[in-house]
């Protein structure tokens, strides 16, 4: 009797299992400044500051840095990454739009004329993953 009700109290726990993704990001050109992470889970507002599902950052390190994004339930999602080397919490672009900052993009690279789509950057996660983005 006590082993059931030890199941029926964590069996929520269980249900909502939280995963871990390790975010090894490449090409980092110098360790002025952050790696800035935002994480979406829906194409509709990929890459729009108020639809980011999570976001992160970390102090840059030349050569590779690592980000950690916990608690992600299992699902699909897509990353994007910039270098905000001045530290001004945003990514620096010139008048036309185009960045100034190195960025980068989970399963995906920036195309000629824009960024990929949520479907070019999404990856599944159902376990606790590890991936790599090489920023340009």
């Amino acid at each position: 009797m006590k082993y059931i009700l030890f199941l029926l109290l964590t069996f929520p726990i269980l249900a909502s299992a939280q995963n871990t993704l390790s975010v090894e990001v490449q090409g980092v050109k110098n360790s002025e400044g952050n790696i800035s992470v935002a994480v979406y889970k829906e194409a509709k507002g990929f890459l729009k500051f108020d639809q980011v599902y999570k976001s992160d950052s970390t102090q840059a390190k030349k050569g590779t840095t690592r980000l950690l994004i916990e608690d992600l339930p299992e699902g699909e999602y897509a990353l994007a990454i910039f270098h905000d080397e001045n530290g001004n919490n945003e990514l620096d672009t010139n008048w036309l739009g185009i960045p100034k900052e190195d960025i980068g993009f989970s399963n995906a690279r920036m195309k000629t004329f824009g960024p990929p789509s949520f479907k070019e950057c999404s990856i599944p996660l159902h376990k606790s993953s590890e991936i790599k983005v090489i920023l340009q």
